[in-house]
């Protein structure tokens, strides 16, 4: 059950992921002008003077040496996660690609239990299973429609991804829990910034096409909002409460996909997600796990 002290933490994470949904329609028009790698290392830089502003503006003590260490490996994750979904979703329609990223929530509740010993019940077992049915169903429904080669690879892509989103999910909670959003925000623009400029001398300068610079700036705000929003949120209530908040995305993705890029639903699609986010419904209200309440 929802308890008042953390539903504000609740409606601050569906708004953070409603405007990186939007921001999702946005880095995908963009990728398939400019590619994954310019449209994402240039959003990450105006990210950085973006949150660099914010963070400059309330001085405070740098990061210790363990909390430093929390923004670097969720950057580094962020980094390859965002590489792998945007590949992926200039491949597959958006409502799909989210369908198939909802499997990162029902991990996130596995992982919570081994990282950040929230209790597990036995129920996520059966949830794991049905999800893995609902993957299936997407997959058949993606065969029938005949889509092609890549975007079996991209729909790989984004699982790949999502596993890593899941643990991003953790480490969003360890992060909240000892530094303030506008440095997480900060922090995450910088380490993944740095770590996509690290493979310039491996895939050359990225030139983006003229006219694409309002859509990079746009991307950035959308990014940062939704960084302050959910690093807010997760500051004040638990990773596996939180985490079904996720959901709310595929609504987006239906009607974004549908009006920015004429993209349909499939029903293999439909069924899919139904089958993955009942398992998530029966994994969340295992009667081994009590109501989260508030850390911060």
């Amino acid at each position: 059950m929802t308890t008042p002290r953390v539903f504000p933490a609740y409606l601050a994470a569906i708004a953070g992921i409603g405007f990186f949904s939007i921001m999702d329609m946005v880095v995908k028009a963009l990728t398939l002008s400019a590619g994954v790698f310019a449209t994402l290392l240039f959003r990450s830089l105006v990210g950085v003077s973006l949150s660099g502003l914010l963070f400059a503006a309330k001085p405070s003590p740098l990061p210790d040496r363990s909390t430093l260490r929390l923004h670097v490996v969720r950057g580094v994750a962020t980094a390859a996660m965002a590489v792998m979904f945007f590949w992926g979703l200039a491949r597959v329609p958006m409502a799909q690609a989210v369908a198939l990223s909802f499997i990162a929530p029902l991990i996130a509740l596995v992982l919570a239990a081994l990282v950040l010993h929230e209790p597990l019940g036995r129920r996520t077992v059966a949830g794991s299973l049905l999800a893995f049915a609902g993957v299936l169903v997407i997959f058949v429904g993606q065969a029938r429609g005949d889509l092609g080669r890549e975007a079996t690879l991209g729909s790989v892509a984004i699982l790949c991804s999502a596993v890593i989103y899941a643990w991003n999910i953790i480490l969003m909670r360890q992060q909240a829990l000892v530094a303030r959003p506008v440095e997480i925000a900060f922090f995450q623009n910088l380490v993944v910034s740095m770590a996509l400029l690290s493979a310039v001398p491996f895939l050359g300068v990225p030139q983006l096409p003229a006219g694409q610079w309002p859509n990079v700036i746009l991307a950035a705000l959308l990014a940062l909002a939704s960084l302050l929003l959910l690093a807010w949120a997760y500051a004040r209530a638990g990773a596996a409460y939180l985490s079904t908040t996720e959901y709310s995305s595929f609504l987006w993705a239906m009607a974004l996909g549908w009006l920015r890029f004429g993209e349909t639903v499939s029903l293999f699609t439909l069924a899919g997600a139904g089958l993955i986010l009942v398992a998530c419904w029966i994994a969340a209200r295992s009667e081994d796990r009590p109501a989260l309440e508030a850390s911060a």
